[in-house]
C-alpha cells in the first residue's frame, strides 16, 4: 500500500507538497487542497497506516519511526523539490521527516507547521489522552473539534476509529525531539489559530528555533481546526511563502 494520495496529478508542477494529517486524521482531510493550490503545486496527502484504506496495516505509535518510513517513501519522489505541510500531530511528523530528508540530501523547499507547538515545547503537554477510557478519548476529540469527532458518535465507526485515534495520541505524548538535532537549512512557517486552546501563539513562535534559513509566523482567526474554515487563507499563505502564483483564491 502506498503512502500518498494524489487527487490531481500535475507532472509539470515545479513543487510537490506532502500534507500530513492530525491525530486521528487521514489523507481525505486534504482532499480539497489539490484544486485550491492551483497548477504550480502537486498535492500528495500522507495516509498513515491503520486507518481508511490502510485499516489493515499495523499502527505506528512512534513519531521517529513513522517519519523514517515517510521520508523513505518521499525519496521515491525526489525528482522535484518537496514542500511539507503538517497540522497538529502532522506538523511533528513533518518536522522529523524534514530532518531526515536533509540528512539524506533530498530536495526540500519549505516546512509548514500548522496548529502545533514547536518540537521542544511538546513535552509540557499536561494531558495524557491515550490512557483515558473510550468515552474520555471521545470527549477529548469532540472538544478539539474537526470532522473526525462526528465519526466517534456512531458506535460502529467508533470501533474502527478509536484504535488509531488512541495510537496517534500515544505517539504525540511519547514524542521527544532529538537533543542533538541541528536547525533545518530550509525556511519554516508556523501557522496557528488565535483561539487555539492547545497551541498558544508563543508556543507556535518557538518553531523559530528549528531553522537557520528564515522563519515566519502567521496567526489566523479560529481554534485548533482553524484551517478548515480558513483553508483559502492558509493556501494563500503557503503560495506566498513559496513564491508561486495563486489560483484565484
Amino acid at each position: 500500500m502506498t503512502w500518498f494520495r494524489c487527487v490531481v496529478s500535475r507532472p509539470w508542477a515545479p513543487l510537490r507538497m506532502f500534507c500530513f494529517p492530525h491525530a486521528g486524521g487521514s489523507a481525505v482531510f486534504y482532499r480539497s487542497w489539490a484544486e485550491a493550490v492551483g497548477p504550480a503545486v502537486e498535492v500528495h496527502a500522507v495516509q498513515y497506516p491503520g486507518r481508511a484504506d490502510r485499516i489493515a496495516d499495523a499502527l505506528i505509535p512512534d513519531a521517529h519511526r513513522l517519519a523514517r518510513l515517510v521520508a523513505g517513501a518521499i525519496a521515491q519522489h525526489a525528482d522535484r523539490p518537496a514542500v511539507l505541510f503538517g497540522h497538529s500531530m502532522g506538523a511533528l511528523v513533518a518536522y522529523e521527516t524534514a530532518r531526515l530528508m536533509r540528512e539524506r540530501g533530498l530536495p526540500l523547499a519549505h516546512l509548514f507547521a500548522s496548529g502545533a507547538r514547536a518540537p521542544q515545547a511538546w513535552d509540557d503537554l499536561r494531558r495524557r489522552i491515550s490512557t483515558l477510557d473510550d468515552d474520555g478519548v471521545v470527549a477529548e476529540m469532540v472538544a478539539l473539534g474537526g470532522s473526525d469527532a462526528d465519526a466517534l458518535r456512531d458506535p460502529e465507526l467508533r470501533e474502527l476509529v478509536l484504535p488509531y485515534v488512541r495510537n496517534d495520541f500515544a505517539l504525540v505524548e511519547s514524542y521527544r525531539p532529538r537533543e542533538d538535532a541541528p536547525p533545518l537549512d530550509v525556511p519554516v512557517t508556523a501557522i496557528v489559530g488565535d483561539a487555539d486552546p492547545d497551541v498558544p501563539v508563543e508556543k507556535a513562535e518557538r518553531w523559530r528555533a528549528t531553522t537557520s534559513a528564515g522563519f515566519a509566523l502567521k496567526v489566523l482567526p479560529g481554534d485548533h481546526f482553524y484551517l478548515q474554515p480558513q483553508r483559502d487563507a492558509v493556501v494563500r499563505e503557503v503560495l506566498a511563502r513559496l513564491q508561486v502564483p495563486a489560483s484565484g483564491h
